[in-house]
């Protein structure tokens, strides 16, 4: 411990003392809790003077703390508006439902991977990653922020040309089929692209950067092929119409659909298919 030193006027006092334990130790958070909730109250009364307790890990343990804290409310946040902005636009409660739980299936395999790779060091080596006991606090939240956007995006351009089939025809199976078949393609090649333009983030020397990037890259490489394209059209297609249910004490809800509202149907034909007619003109050829 060096010794106090003060300021001019006396009335602001500097204590340094060094940690003989690591900054980013749990021994080191645990002994700037006891400074702060045991030591400092029972050495200075409150009512002589305020003390702050500084430095590298009381920073760190400040922003875990705040970002543990915080955490939950973004997720609460983030999740229910997704949730009434889907209900909405696509008037139903099963596909906001879907939708939020394929989307987590993206970001919990990010986690996963991060914590297999760069905490228990596997492939480490052949990745050329380096190996950290533990991820950085704040890239939990950001990965979940990023992912669920970029994810999300994936999810209302697919439903979009699913729920506008299914206005037409009115044949759930037909419609997923013609809504993977239509955008598989688009949401393959954007993709492709923000994975390369991930994995090039993973190869900087910083172990934040390779977290980072080689997290995203995975996330949406599999989001984009495995999540989208197999089990979101497995999933609606065994639900069948129940995707689109809307119970009737939400029906006033407003009709705010992505593709605009549906066109008017007549009877359903033996065939299984609603026969339509559109309201809006066509052009010769159309």
């Amino acid at each position: 411990m060096q010794p106090v030193v003060w300021n001019d006027a006396g009335d602001l006092a500097l204590l340094q003392a060094t940690l003989t334990t690591s900054p980013n130790d749990e021994a080191s958070y645990d002994e700037i809790r006891r400074l702060r909730n045991e030591v400092i109250p029972a050495a200075i009364p409150s009512d002589q003077g305020t003390v702050y307790v500084t430095g590298q890990s009381a920073g760190n343990l400040d922003f875990i703390e705040t970002t543990t804290t915080w955490t939950p409310r973004v997720f609460f946040f983030v999740l229910g508006l997704s949730f009434l902005l889907l209900l909405v636009a696509f008037r139903s409660i099963v596909v906001p439902a879907t939708a939020i739980i394929m989307n987590l299936l993206s970001v919990g395999a990010a986690y996963g991977v991060l914590v297999l790779v760069f905490q228990r060091g596997h492939l480490t080596g052949l990745l050329g990653f380096d190996r950290a006991p533990t991820i950085e606090a704040w890239i939990p939240i950001f990965l979940f922020c990023v992912l669920f956007g970029l994810s999300m995006d994936y999810q209302v351009f697919l439903l979009s040309r699913i729920r506008e089939y299914y206005d037409q025809t009115g044949n759930n199976r037909e419609s997923v089929a013609h809504g993977v078949e239509s955008t598989a393609r688009i949401i393959t090649g954007a993709a492709l692209i923000m994975v390369v333009v991930f994995l090039g983030f993973s190869t900087g020397r910083l172990v934040f950067l390779q977290q980072v990037g080689f997290g995203l890259a995975v996330a949406i490489f599999l989001d984009a092929t495995i999540v989208r394209t197999v089990l979101v059209p497995a999933v609606m297609r065994i639900l069948g119409d129940w995707n689109w249910y809307l119970p009737k004490w939400l029906e006033w809800l407003p009709d705010l659909r992505i593709e605009g509202t549906p066109m008017e149907s007549e009877p359903q034909a033996a065939g299984g298919t609603r026969q339509v007619s559109s309201s809006k003109e066509l052009a010769p050829g159309d």
